[in-house]
């Protein structure tokens, strides 16, 4: 019988999940470490990461720049 030893919690996909919704790519070492997945699987997942962070990184700084306007038209009216 194989000696099976339990997954550890930071490889588990919940666990990753939830680094990824708390640090962003800072993620990734975990992913890369995972020995559950293929080389192929970890650069789809990499992919994905790269481009859901670049795309509310960009929105976030539109709605800043947004933001930033309004309060100079607010600002001026006042």
């Amino acid at each position: 019988m194989e000696n099976q030893q339990p997954k550890k919690w930071y490889f588990k996909t919940w666990a990753l999940v939830v680094a990824f919704i708390s640090v962003g790519p800072f993620m990734l070492p975990l992913v890369w470490y995972n020995p559950e997945f293929s080389k192929r699987t970890k650069t789809i997942i990499t992919a994905v990461i790269v481009i859901v962070s670049y795309l509310l990184t960009s929105v976030f700084i539109r709605s800043i720049k947004s933001l930033s306007s309004y309060y100079q038209l607010l600002q001026n009216a006042i």
